[in-house]
Formats: C-alpha cells, structure tokens, sequence
C-alpha cells in the first residue's frame, strides 16, 4: 500500500466516512492513476476531466456512479493533496428512468426458481425486507431481531442505520438456513468463511434465477427493493412509512412510486373509453 492511498484512507476514516464509501472512493482514485498510468498527485485538473469524459462516453456509466468517483477523487486532491480550490463538476443528468418493479407473481416464480435454500432466501431477504445489494451482504445474524420482528440495518447508504420488516415467513426461512449453514460473522457468507458474500455473486444468482423464471424485464437485484415498495404502496401503507423502511432522506424519492402502482391507476379510464364511437371496423366487410 503507498503512503498516499494509506493517507487517503486515513483522512477518509477521520471524517467518519462507512468502510464502503472508503473502499469507493480509494477505488476511484486507483482507477484514475491507473488510465494514466502514474501517481494521481502529477495528474492535472484538465487530464481528471479528460478521465470523467472517458467514464461517460466510453465507459456509459451512469450519472451516480460518475457522480460517485468525482467525489472521490475531489475528496483526494482536497483532503489528501491540500488543494483546497480543486472545484471540478459535472453537470448532472439523470436518466429519468421509472422503477420497474416485479409483479407478485414474477416474484414468487423468481424464488421457486432457487435450486437450493441459500439462494432462496438471500433473494427473499432483499425482497421482503427492500434491502440494498450492500445492506443484503452486510447483514448479520444478530441484525435479524426475532422478538421485536424486525431486522437492524446498520450503516446503510448516508452511513445511517434503521430498521426494516422482518416477515414471519422469512423468520421460519432463516431458520432452516441457519440449521443447514451455520453462518458466523455475516449471514451471508463468501466462500473464504470469513467474509460477506461478495456483491457481484449475489447480482450474478439473482440474474441466474430471473432467466430461469422467464422474467424479461426490470433490471439488477435492485429491482426487488423497487417491488417491496410498490407492493406495500398497493396494499394501502402511506408513502412516509415506506419512506422510513427504505431509508429514504426525502419523501420525494419514495414518491417516485406513485408512478408504477396500479393501484392508482386502476379507477383511471382512457378518454378513449369515453368517446361515443361505433363498434369496429370489420375489414374483410371492405
């Protein structure tokens, strides 16, 4: 490790950054010397903005996560090289996409698709929870508060804990996981013994199993986090509930849902249907 990514990751800790945010930021930083190849404190402001033109035109990343790796590499040339004026932005554009939740169908052919119980209830945990990716391989047994029904998530996105839904399906799911697993130190655990499962194997099964399902459309595993929140919205919870079970800062990012619900277009009827029109035109009468 150079002095300059152990300083990094000194001032990263000190301001009380999460160890994801840590791993994010060095992360970004590497990557930046290494399209250059050299040491990122001789790469000039012109040459960071060339990078985050690479990022965007070659690579297609998305605005979060171009917008991620500018704050670590604006968090290193002020905080680690003492460049106070580094002010480097990128005008944000978001992609404007709506969720594309599962329906409960769709989920409930995702889980019959798992071939063993690890699979099975790693994706039932993320659905019946709306857990992120990193918050599903962060959990650990003593998070899963049986008593209270509830399961602790610590550290999530903004470094803030909070809990979420524990489902008493999912209790007695857990269960027989843990007698066949036994799992010490995270519940879900990587080949090694010794660390969480790692996010791109979970992404990898959730994919397995969504082909095998038949599932055409949504995204990542992301999308049962989306299907939590649509299927609570259309079972009559209120939007600040599921605001608190989220994580959400603002109750504007849970409304997006509002938006894929069909439980508030159901009473909707197209203006076509109110339109006095005679029957169909029969083509072959022609």
């Amino acid at each position: 490790m150079t002095s300059l990514r152990q300083k990094m990751i000194r001032e990263l800790e000190l301001h009380r950054k999460s160890p994801r945010t840590v791993e994010a930021y060095v992360t970004a930083v590497a990557q930046l010397a290494g399209h250059f190849g050299r040491s990122p404190e001789s790469i000039s402001l012109e040459e960071v903005r060339s990078f985050l033109h690479y990022l965007i035109t070659q690579r297609k990343l998305a605005f979060s996560s171009c917008n991620q790796k500018l704050a670590g590499i604006r968090f290193f040339y002020r905080e680690v090289l003492g460049q106070p004026d580094f002010n480097l932005r990128v005008p944000a554009k978001r992609s404007g996409r709506l969720p594309e939740p599962l329906s409960r169908s769709e989920v409930s052919r995702l889980l019959e698709a798992a071939a063993n119980s690890k699979h099975r209830v790693l994706m039932m945990t993320a659905y019946a929870a709306g857990l992120r990716l990193s918050e599903l391989v962060h959990l650990r047994p003593e998070d899963i508060q049986s008593e209270r029904m509830l399961i602790h998530v610590r550290q999530g996105k903004g470094c803030k804990d909070r809990y979420t839904l524990l489902s008493s399906r999912l209790l007695a799911e857990l269960r027989g996981y843990w007698r066949a697993y036994r799992p010490r130190g995270w519940l879900f655990v990587g080949r090694d013994g010794g660390s969480p499962l790692p996010a791109g194997t979970v992404q990898k099964v959730y994919y397995h199993l969504k082909e095998r399902a038949g599932i055409r459309h949504g995204h990542g595993i992301h999308s049962l986090r989306h299907s939590f929140a649509t299927h609570l919205l259309e079972a009559g919870v209120d939007l600040p509930t599921i605001q608190r079970l989220l994580g959400h800062s603002s109750l504007a990012t849970t409304a997006k849902y509002l938006h894929v619900t069909s439980k508030h277009l159901r009473g909707t009827r197209s203006p076509l249907d109110l339109l006095r029109l005679p029957g169909p035109v029969d083509d072959q009468q022609e």
